[in-house]
């Protein structure tokens, strides 16, 4: 059983530059990658702080990633060394050889984390899968995050590719560290993650839907919790554009050209709220919509109050209002009061007999 583990010796040598590699333009995640992360995760890693990782098979196409297919990799890392770790590769290169038996066209495309961030350890990971990648291949392994956490808004994966990134701020031997020399050193840089699926996956996917589905949820609540999740996915944007901007302002961050040409445009799509034209043409289509709303609310408080009414005649129908029945209480008691004052009055009677017939004896 082959095993990784971190070395923490230094090497002495200068870096080697190599030809850079074309760029990954996006990564497209399939809903059958989706499914296995998650199950990965909660087999191995649920109710735990360790994650899941596991290798990503697809397609690449000029510079366009297809991850359809993903496979689950025995790994550990220790918790209190962040340089150690272990990855199984016997089970790897066994799992490979199998899936080109099935579907001889997927390939290596990259490795999946549940995070839900970076960790010390994923450059390294991304070296140990870039040896199982098929010789002659353009495009390079990608590193894909996919949070299986059930409060997350929005899309659960993020994607990343490997750059190579010029620190000139290295000091020097001695000790001066403006006169360092410049190091180039790998890191990840973020690229844009998709989630498709073909039509037998979107089949699988409408049934697995249907199974949980909770009936008792209206299709209202739905949309009005589908709006809320895509506003709070909105403010977490924008809270996190204000803050790469506040800290390329102070200067904590390099400012990248790409970054603030698509902020730019994405204020530019804004439209102009300050024309009067629009602003009452809004108001007008608001009050309109609160109007019908309004109406429903009192058409339907008014056939609850008519079917109420209906059901209280069908009743008083069916069972009577009641006041018979009282009547004929009252009237059996003013009978059984009358009987008993005869019975009274035939009692006393009696006795006045007895007492006159005891006077005359005497």
């Amino acid at each position: 059983m082959g095993a990784a583990k971190a070395d923490n010796s230094t090497n002495d040598t200068p870096p080697t530059t190599s030809s850079t590699p074309p760029d990954v333009i996006d990564v497209t995640i399939h809903p059958l990658v989706l499914l296995s992360a998650t199950d990965h995760y909660h087999r191995v890693a649920r109710g735990t702080r360790k994650r899941a990782v596991g290798v990503l098979l697809g397609s690449a196409s000029r510079g366009s990633i297809d991850a359809t297919n993903s496979f689950a990799v025995p790994f550990e890392e220790d918790s209190k060394n962040s340089s150690v770790f272990y990855l199984d590769h016997n089970y790897l290169e066994n799992m490979l050889a199998m899936f080109r038996k099935v579907h001889a066209k997927e390939r290596v495309v990259g490795f999946y984390s549940t995070g839900p961030q970076i960790r010390p350890n994923d450059l390294r990971i991304h070296e140990l899968v870039q040896r199982f990648v098929p010789a002659g291949t353009v495009t390079p392994p990608v590193f894909v995050i996919i949070d299986v956490r059930p409060d997350r808004e929005g899309i659960p994966t993020t994607a990343y590719r490997v750059v190579d990134e010029v620190d000139s701020n290295v000091p020097s031997g001695g000790g001066d560290k403006s006169g360092g020399a410049a190091e180039v050193r790998k890191t990840f840089a973020h690229v844009p993650s998709l989630i498709d699926a073909l039509e037998a996956e979107e089949v699988g996917v409408e049934h697995l839907l249907r199974d949980i589905n909770d009936p008792t949820v209206s299709t209202v609540a739905n949309l009005v919790k589908a709006k809320l999740s895509g506003l709070s996915t909105l403010t977490e944007k924008l809270v996190e554009m204000k803050d790469y901007l506040t800290a390329v302002s102070e200067g904590r961050m390099k400012a990248n050209a790409v970054i603030i040409a698509n902020m730019q445009a994405i204020v530019n799509l804004l439209p102009n709220l300050n024309v009067e034209e629009l602003v009452r043409s809004m108001l007008v289509k608001n009050n309109d919509m609160h109007m019908v709303i309004y109406l429903s609310s009192l058409i339907r408080c008014v056939i609850a109050l008519h079917d109420l009414v209906l059901n209280k005649i069908v009743y008083n129908d069916e069972v009577g209002d009641g006041l018979g029945d009282v009547k004929e209480k009252k009237a059996v008691k003013s009978d059984a009061g009358e009987e008993k004052k005869e019975d009274d009055g035939d009692s006393k009677a009696k006795g006045g007999k007895a007492d006159s017939k005891k006077k005359s004896s005497k």
